[in-house]
């Protein structure tokens, strides 16, 4: 068999784990529940973070996705607690979306229904992924969410990676 022969054969292989890719959907979300939103972390595994420190148009970036899930949970009728009690715990923790449980302890003190974390990972300018994890607070089970790559390092790049999330897993019919 030649190499293409393999390459295809390995391929049709995949197909019917195609179908795997869905949205995970089949729990129904709890209505006009509760949210701790506990915010997207920024993590830089780039050189570039290494050399030239922190950028201020990521930074920015990180308030427009946010404002995007915000105002798209506010629009399907949830929501959001004050994260004030535990800003400082939230402070320390250098990424709320790993942390060993911590996301529920705070949506927990917040009396929550569901805690919200995500994070932007920064391979190159020209490779990131997004991801976007709800919980339920109570069970600590994991409701909707998903990772995306997207390409380039802009705000459209950004914006239509966080609403190919929300559109298509979190609020997905």
């Amino acid at each position: 068999m030649s190499a293409r022969h393999v390459f295809l054969a390995a391929l049709l292989a995949c197909l019917p784990l195609a179908g795997m890719a869905q949205p995970v959907t089949d729990r129904d979300l709890p209505e006009d529940a509760t949210v701790a939103f506990l915010g997207i972390t920024l993590i830089d595994t780039s050189t570039e973070g290494d050399y030239f420190g922190a950028r201020e148009d990521e930074a920015a970036r990180i308030d427009l996705i946010e404002q995007e899930v915000r105002d798209r949970f506010e629009a399907e009728g949830y929501t959001f607690v004050d994260t004030a009690p535990v800003a400082e715990e939230l402070s320390r923790t250098r990424n709320p979306a790993h942390c060993n449980g911590c996301e529920i302890r705070m949506g927990e003190t917040l009396g929550a229904d569901l805690v919200l974390v995500g994070q932007v990972q920064k391979v190159s300018n020209l490779i990131l992924a997004i991801d976007l994890a709800l919980r339920e607070v109570e069970t600590g089970n994991f409701l909707r969410g998903q990772s995306v790559d997207i390409r380039s390092n802009t705000d459209e790049s950004w914006r239509r990676g966080i609403d190919y999330i929300l559109k298509y897993n979190v609020f997905a019919e």
